[in-house]
């Protein structure tokens, strides 16, 4: 190790020696994709008695009302898990935030549910990178600062939520509310590159549903009164397809409806994708959705409900966060450690975080690799790696804000 003070030293020693690995073992164990409440359910119990070794106010929040477009058009509610929220000294005269989620990708019904080692010190989990093992490696740095002398100066939330890999649309209020007044805010999404990575600038993204409503009729007989959704909605999809550029990229992913081959079909779902690179290329996509609609219901003459919206802005590189990314660097050299980071074409809770105008280093959980596949994997010397970046990393931040 480099240049570490004796308190330094102590508290990198305190957050590696948690037992983190069988944390993750444990949760690993339990599904919880995304829509699978029980499983997010029994998550969320676990990470509450984790949790719970921490001083403060913990709640497990209710999520926030979601509505969502089925295939049909109908516009249904969408229930969601639980969210954990720490709050610990908000009075203190520093302030940070901590996020992580506790939903993975991997339904109930999905093939991957158990870990397994491939090789030594390479485990093979559901969730195990993405993010239960950097779950892990919050709470086991969180642990170790409430050691340090100047502990009663720093004060955080922590926000576990449920729905982070669907957007975090039950979350995100809570979210904005946990950022509000903070200095900076860590996440503990898995690095970027096994090597340790960390993602830079993010895009936005924005997930649509447009419904596309027309008008049935025999397609023999009389095709000329029918008002055909599904051609309108491919329309669509190939004018947003259309608005691809440097710095937006557009993914029409699927469309649903139709008919038998004898009827006009009079509803069409078209599901598509967007990723702004700024907030200016976001607002130019948005009035390009507008005029596309407009043209496309007037030429089509049908009616076109478009759902959804830009739900993640962009995370850009800004001054405040280059000097976070660089502070972590500084923490990762003095540990033995080489700290890059690069952009990442991925969205997560992050870009939120940064939109409320705190620097947030989004990518502080494990090395690992091959996330949202049966693949994943997590490198677990890297929890006691990256435990010892956070901690340290927090402790400067308080140094530096004193």
């Amino acid at each position: 190790m480099g240049r570490l003070s004796t308190a330094e030293q102590d508290i990198v020693e305190r957050a590696m020696a948690e037992p983190m690995l069988d944390q993750v073992l444990a949760w690993t164990a339990v599904n919880s994709g995304s829509r699978n409440l029980a499983g997010l359910e029994r998550m969320a119990d676990l990470l509450a008695d984790a949790f719970s070794a921490l001083p403060g106010i913990l709640r497990l929040e209710n999520p926030a009302p979601v509505e969502a477009v089925d295939g049909a058009g109908r516009t249904l509610e969408i229930q969601h898990g639980r969210h954990l929220h720490l709050s610990i000294r908000p009075t203190a005269p520093i302030q940070m935030l901590f996020t992580g989620h506790m939903d993975t990708v991997f339904g109930s019904d999905h093939a991957f549910q158990e870990a397994r080692w491939l090789e030594d010190g390479v485990l093979n989990g559901p969730g195990a990178a993405d993010m239960k093992g950097g779950i892990a490696v919050m709470l086991a740095a969180l642990k170790a600062i409430e050691h340090a002398p100047n502990a009663d100066r720093i004060g955080y939330e922590v926000v576990i939520n449920s729905d982070e890999e669907v957007g975090s649309p039950a979350s995100a209020a809570l979210l904005a509310q946990a950022a509000r007044g903070k200095a900076a805010a860590l996440t503990y999404e898995p690095a970027a590159l096994p090597d340790g990575t960390l993602a830079g600038a993010r895009p936005g993204s924005g997930n649509f549903a447009f419904v596309v409503r027309g008008r049935s009729a025999h397609a023999g007989r009389n095709p000329e009164d029918g008002r055909n959704a599904l051609l309108a909605a491919a329309e669509l999809a190939l004018r947003l397809a259309a608005l691809r550029r440097e710095g937006l990229s557009v993914n029409p992913s699927r469309i649903e409806g139709g008919s038998p081959s004898n009827v006009v079909p009079d509803l069409a779902v078209l599901r598509v994708n967007l990723r702004p690179r700024t907030p200016e290329i976001e607002a130019e996509a948005a009035r390009a959705i507008d005029e596309a609609v407009a043209e496309i219901s007037t030429k089509h003459d049908v009616v076109i409900e478009a759902s959804g919206g830009f739900g993640r802005p962009p995370k850009p590189l800004t001054s405040e966060a280059e000097a976070l990314f660089n502070l972590v660097k500084q923490a990762g050299a003095d540990l033995g450690q080489s700290i890059a980071w690069q952009p990442s074409g991925g969205v997560c809770d992050g870009n939120n975080i940064a939109a409320c105008g705190v620097p947030v280093v989004d990518t502080m959980g494990v090395r690992g690799g091959k996330i949202h596949s049966m693949e994943e994997f997590l490198i677990a010397e890297s929890l006691g790696e990256r435990a010892a970046l956070s901690a340290l990393t927090i402790l400067r931040l308080a140094e530096k804000a004193a």
